[in-house]
């Protein structure tokens, strides 16, 4: 069976509506929604994962004429977004102006098929809402226009139709059960975590739990702390190894991954801590998240 996966970028003015229009799109389907899945360039808004297709539909900081350099890093994020997209959405606001010189500037660059969007048609007449679709459409000659309500999700599904006719052959993007409600620190301990379990045998894996007591953030670095906590002395043994070999490609290969991940270096730094019969303790329990 193929395999269908693509971005999808959504573009527009602050406030067109581009979230509310997102929450439309991806309803109850959304397995991602994260103010920083900040990869090097998308701001994930949500992903939605099917059995035959998955959606990765990419925020943009609205675009804004660019007044000084943080806003002019924003604006190349959104060039960025819209270079590898498959799709892009562009969000318009049915009561605004036609404003939008800054955004057609942006739109010059990119070769994806691009779908015009006027929103909040419940507040606006049949008359207004033929008017600005013809306006659209002899400005950007867009694949497609549709006239939607996202708040009352009127018409949103035929947009979702069309984004799913669109999206190329291709394997997911990202792990289809990726629940990211979870913070950074949440994945680095996961990824030590993974490879405890693919390097150590017999009772190890089970009796480590592995806390991140620093996660620093630097633009080109992340500076992680963890340590690994087991249960006995004999099992601390184990896990670092004659001169330390162990707990090295344990270090080597989660340092890897965390760079794939976070899309950035990462300098990682773990200790062993042995905490006896940490496993029967409730405080030791509460303290790394296992009970309420």
């Amino acid at each position: 069976m193929s395999h269908r996966a693509g971005f999808v970028s959504i573009i527009g003015k602050p406030n067109a509506g581009k979230s509310t229009l997102m929450n439309a799109l991806v309803g109850e389907k959304m397995s991602i929604i994260t103010p920083k899945a900040q990869t090097t360039r998308h701001r994930i808004l949500g992903i939605v994962n099917e059995e035959d297709y998955q959606i990765v539909f990419s925020d943009t900081p609205g675009i804004i004429k660019p007044h000084y350099a943080l806003q002019e890093t924003m604006m190349h994020q959104v060039s960025g977004s819209l270079v590898d997209a498959d799709m892009v959405l562009l969000v318009t606001d049915i009561n605004e102006k036609y404003d939008e010189s800054d955004v057609m500037d942006k739109l010059k660059g990119s070769t994806a098929p691009l779908v015009v969007i006027i929103n909040k048609i419940d507040k606006s007449d049949e008359e207004t809402v033929k008017q600005k679709i013809a306006y659209w459409e002899e400005t950007l000659k867009p694949t497609a226009v549709f006239a939607i309500s996202a708040l009352l999700n009127h018409n949103v599904q035929a947009i979702m139709n069309l984004v799913l006719d669109s999206l190329p052959e291709h394997p997911p993007y990202y792990e289809k059960d990726f629940l990211t409600d979870r913070n950074d620190r949440f994945f680095a301990s996961e990824i030590i975590r993974e490879k405890i379990f693919k390097i150590y045998e017999k009772e190890i894996p089970y009796s480590t739990e592995v806390i991140i007591t620093a996660f620093i953030e630097d633009p080109k670095i992340y500076r992680i702390s963890a340590e690994i906590i087991v249960e006995r002395d004999s099992q601390k043994n184990i896990l670092i190894g004659t001169g330390g070999e162990m707990l090295k490609k344990v270090g080597t290969y989660a340092r890897k991954d965390m760079e794939e991940f976070f899309q950035r270096k990462v300098f990682l730094e773990m200790f062993v801590k042995v905490i006896p019969d940490w496993r029967s303790k409730k405080n030791y329990l509460k303290k790394f998240g296992y009970e309420d």
